[in-house]
C-alpha cells in the first residue's frame, strides 16, 4: 500500500463520511504535560471511524457484486458502519453478530437497513456463521479489520488530522482487529514529519502487544475488558504493517480505561466509548515519555450505551 492508495482512498470517500473535528483541551493538556490533539470520529457518521473503511470497501466492488450485496461479521461499529455504507450506496447488507453484542448496537444496524444473523459469541463462531451466509447468499465477505480497502479508509482519519497538524510528534491509536492503527501507521509514514504511533491495548485482550513480541499474530483466550471494540485479533494483512511502522503498544488496566474515558466525558463534554478511551489511557500511563511533545489521539468512536456506563 502506497501514498498514493491512501490519496486516491481519501478522494473516494470524501462524498460519503464527515470530516471530524480535531478538538483539544487546556485543561487535559495540564494534566498531561503536553499538548494534545483528539481526532474526534466519535462524530463520523454512525458514530465511529468505520464507516470510512466500510464505504471504501463497498465503493471498490464490481456492479455484479453489489448486486449479491455485502456480509461481515462484527460486534458492532463495523457492523454499523457496513450497514450504512450499504445503504448509501443501495446494496444489501449481512450482518453477523455476536449474540452479547450491545442492543444499542443491534437497533443501529437494524436502523440502517442491515439484515442481522446472530451467532455465539467466539470468533470462529462468527467466522463460520459469515461464511456460511456468504455460501447461500453470494454476498461479498468484506473482513472488519484485515481487508486492503477497509485499512486504507481508516487511515483517512489520521491523514486529516496530519494535514491539521503536520507538526505531531506521536499518534495514539486503541489496537482491536488492526484496521485503524494499521491504517494510522501508513498515513503518519507517508504523511507524517518523523510521526511515531503508538497503540493503546487493554491487558484483557492484549494479544497485538503479544504479537509483536512474538512475530507471530497471537490470539486471547478471553477478552474480558470493558472496550468491547477491541476483542478482535490481528490479520495477516494487517499484522505487517504494524510489525514495521507501529513504534510500540501499551497496555493499559480496566480501571486506567474508567477514568480516560471519564477525563474525556467530563472535560472535554463529549461522548466517546471505552475502546476510545483506550489510546488516551496509554498516553497517561507513560506520559512521562512525552512532556513537551505535540501528540495527536483518535478518539475512534462513540457508540455506548447509557445505560450500562462504567462510572
Amino acid at each position: 500500500m502506497q501514498k498514493e492508495d491512501l490519496i486516491a482512498t481519501k478522494n473516494r470517500i470524501t462524498p460519503f463520511i464527515h470530516r471530524t473535528p480535531v478538538l483539544t483541551s487546556r485543561l487535559l493538556n495540564d494534566i498531561a504535560g503536553a499538548e494534545l490533539f483528539f481526532k474526534c470520529e466519535n462524530f463520523q457518521r454512525m458514530g465511529a471511524f468505520k464507516m470510512r473503511g466500510a464505504v471504501n470497501a463497498v465503493l471498490q466492488l464490481s456492479e455484479e457484486q453489489k448486486m449479491r450485496g455485502v456480509v461481515t461479521h462484527s460486534s458492532g461499529n463495523f457492523a454499523q458502519a457496513l450497514a450504512l455504507a450499504a445503504q448509501s450506496i443501495g446494496v444489501k447488507a449481512y450482518i453477523v453478530m455476536p449474540e452479547n453484542a450491545p442492543q444499542v448496537k443491534k437497533d443501529a444496524v437494524r436502523g440502517y437497513g442491515g439484515q442481522i444473523i446472530e451467532c455465539a459469541s467466539s470468533p470462529i463462531a462468527r467466522e463460520e456463521v459469515a461464511a456460511q451466509v456468504e455460501k447461500e447468499t453470494g454476498a461479498f465477505f468484506i473482513h472488519p479489520s484485515n481487508d486492503r480497502d477497509v485499512i486504507l479508509g481508516q487511515g483517512t482519519a489520521a491523514m486529516e488530522l496530519l494535514e491539521d497538524h503536520p507538526d505531531l510528534r506521536f499518534l495514539f491509536s486503541p489496537v482491536g482487529g488492526g484496521g485503524l492503527i494499521g491504517g494510522t501507521a501508513l498515513a503518519a509514514h507517508f504523511f507524517g514529519n518523523n510521526c511515531q504511533v503508538i497503540g493503546g491495548e487493554p491487558f484483557e485482550a492484549d494479544d497485538a502487544y503479544r504479537s509483536l513480541l512474538s512475530g507471530q499474530i497471537e490470539t486471547n483466550d478471553s477478552t474480558n475488558t470493558l472496550a468491547d471494540g477491541l476483542r478482535t485479533q490481528l490479520g495477516d494483512i494487517n499484522f505487517p504493517i504494524i510489525q514495521h511502522y507501529v513504534e510500540k503498544i501499551i497496555r493499559v488496566e480496566e480501571t486506567e480505561i474508567t477514568a480516560a474515558m471519564r477525563l474525556i466525558w467530563e472535560r472535554m463534554k463529549i461522548i466517546v466509548e471505552p475502546s476510545s478511551a483506550v489510546a488516551l489511557a496509554a498516553f497517561l500511563r507513560n506520559k512521562a515519555e512525552y512532556a513537551g511533545q505535540k501528540v495527536g489521539v483518535i478518539l475512534s468512536g462513540g457508540n455506548i450505551d447509557v445505560n450500562h456506563l462504567p462510572f
